[in-house]
């Protein structure tokens, strides 16, 4: 095919190039695409009058030995395939590793796979993977670990979020509730030992960038369904204790790593809970080197601990207090738009985050995401939430309930009272189920109406396709909508920024249309680490990236 020649530079990225440099494209959106586009991380970084940041000198001469201590939650970590949350990957991701990598500045490069091209009409992508990198179990990793793990995620037994994310590889027979997906026949061939061909239904801009969202860990082809039985990976270390709830005690395997030297002996994972003072209290008696997370509430403890640093980032994390739209009453667009109108989502930001959070607009699209469109913000209005109730036949009030675990901390349980403060006035009394975080995530897709933490994504796009396209795992809505999932798909299909964002415009308009959440607020991400721990950098998805960190002893 054309577009494999060696050396072939995608036509688009003159145009990419063009864009920045008549400042329609801003510096970060230029990086992202003229990366996923083909061009190097250094060559795009060149172009913007920058060094790349990945191969910047150390202020110091990195120093090898030492474990790293980390409190973080530890859960059962079955099947990458499958993984709901950060923290089961985070464990993962240092025994098992992904084609590309996408860094703390949102741009994504090539890991497992040494580089990749894309047809000029997006719908073809090939991938070009590394050479001699081995299995712990001393295998090859080859072409056929790739296509076994694509056809995996994308049959829907597995029940893998990725058959959403990958939707331009998948076909669907059938309406409703007869509807039935599976992979496109042809949508992933094995070009040769080290080659893979994806063949699209439509053009996708976000291909390599989808390879780094967290489900999409490679395990071996003879993979059995269990990492935490069987750590085989590539990655530097391997799984020698694990207990959920306890501890993921991790080593340096003994074979040489194919990205060179990686500095740490081990990293060691301790369970002290998800509540912030619990993590800072272990961090303050120097149990731990560094925590996962901690709320603002937590921040003037964290201040107060002396030899260690506070790490924030801005980010695309968020709660969405979502509507099940098949279950009354919300399935009356009416009483779901009423409930929008009595919100202010300015007030979530202030009281929750001082001010330090993003304002959302309740489509699930961040002021972060590079093809973001900022709407209009929608205003409080109590009448006219009060006329659609009586519209709807509650001239005397709605009394609801709301499902929620503080999955990621008591900020949700702030959330919500909000919410129900707000609500009051318009007639709609508003009850809070709070139950154990476990309980949660077994009804968390079924509840009529529930709070969901929903992580960074770098693209609007991939968390609307993993949440909001219909029949998908994670689509928690039940919202079934073929103009939003056309609208969707061309959006993804467009490399200029400017005609990206006019149709991110359209799809975000339908969303908010439509009503089935309330997405006040966009949640900044802070953890601690200790003074000694170097290299070490915030994530905005909270992915811990620790084969280059290194322990000043």
């Amino acid at each position: 095919m054309d577009h494999e020649a060696p050396n072939r530079v995608h036509p688009m990225i003159e145009d990419v190039k063009e864009q920045f440099r008549s400042g329609k494209m801003d510096r970060r959106e230029f990086l992202r695409t003229s990366t996923l586009l083909g061009l190097s991380a250094a060559a795009a970084y060149s172009v913007v009058g920058m060094a790349d940041p990945t191969i910047e000198a150390q202020a110091a001469e990195p120093k090898k030995g030492g474990i790293l201590k980390c409190s973080m939650p530890v859960q059962e970590m079955a099947d990458p395939a499958t993984y709901s949350w950060n923290e089961k990957s985070n464990i993962a991701r240092q025994i098992v590793e992904y084609l590309t990598i996408t860094g703390p500045d949102n741009v994504t490069r090539p890991y497992l796979a040494e580089s990749w091209t894309a047809s000029d009409d997006l719908k073809t992508w090939t991938f070009k993977l590394r050479q001699g990198v081995k299995w712990h179990n001393g295998d090859e990793f080859n072409a056929d670990d790739v296509v076994f793990n694509i056809t995996r995620w994308l049959d829907p037994a597995v029940g893998s979020s990725n058959i959403g994310l990958f939707a331009s590889m998948v076909t669907t027979e059938g309406e409703g509730e007869n509807a039935k997906k599976s992979m496109t026949p042809g949508a992933v061939e094995k070009v040769d030992d080290h080659t893979v061909r994806l063949n699209l239904n439509n053009a996708v801009l976000s291909i390599p960038e989808n390879f780094y969202n967290y489900p999409t860990a490679i395990v071996h082809r003879d993979f059995k369904g269990d990492l935490s039985k069987e750590p085989n990976g590539t990655g530097p270390f391997t799984l020698t204790e694990f207990v959920v709830g306890e501890k993921a005690i991790l080593r340096r395997v003994e074979q040489p790593y194919w990205d060179g030297e990686v500095y740490l002996d081990g990293i060691d994972y301790y369970d002290h809970g998800a509540a912030s003072a619990a993590q800072l209290a272990a961090v303050a008696s120097n149990q731990v080197d560094m925590n996962y997370e901690f709320d603002i509430a937590s921040l003037g403890m964290a201040q107060s601990i002396p030899g260690f640093t506070i790490y924030d980032v801005r980010t695309a994390q968020t709660g969405v207090m979502r509507f099940r739209t098949d279950k009354k009453p919300f399935d009356d667009i009416r009483v779901r738009k009423a409930i929008l109108l009595c919100c202010d989502a300015e007030r979530y930001n202030e009281l929750v985050f001082g001010g330090r959070g993003d304002v959302g607009e309740h489509h699930h699209v961040a002021p972060i995401h590079p093809e973001y469109y900022a709407l209009n913000r929608m205003e409080q209005n109590i009448e006219e939430a009060k006329s659609l109730l009586a519209e709807a036949g509650y001239n005397d009030g709605l009394e609801i309930t709301i499902d929620l675990g503080n999955t990621n901390g008591p900020w949700q349980q702030q959330v919500c009272e909000i919410l129900k403060e707000q609500l009051s006035p318009a007639g709609i009394t508003l009850n809070l189920n709070l139950m154990p975080a476990t309980k949660y995530w077994e009804t968390w897709q079924t509840a009529p109406f529930g709070f969901t933490a929903w992580t960074h994504r770098p693209l609007g796009t991939m968390v609307l396709s993993l949440a909001y396209r219909a029949g998908v795992p994670w689509n928690e809505t039940a919202y079934d909508n073929p103009e939003f999932e056309a609208a969707l798909d061309a959006a993804e299909a467009i490399v200029d920024a400017e005609k990206r964002k006019e149709a991110m415009k359209t799809v975000e308009e339908i969303l908010q249309r439509d009503a089935i959440m309330v997405q006040p607020v966009w949640q900044p991400k802070m953890f601690l680490a200790n003074d000694k721990v170097k290299n070490l950098k915030a994530h905005p998805t909270q992915y811990h990236q620790f084969f280059k960190v290194w322990i000043d002893s």
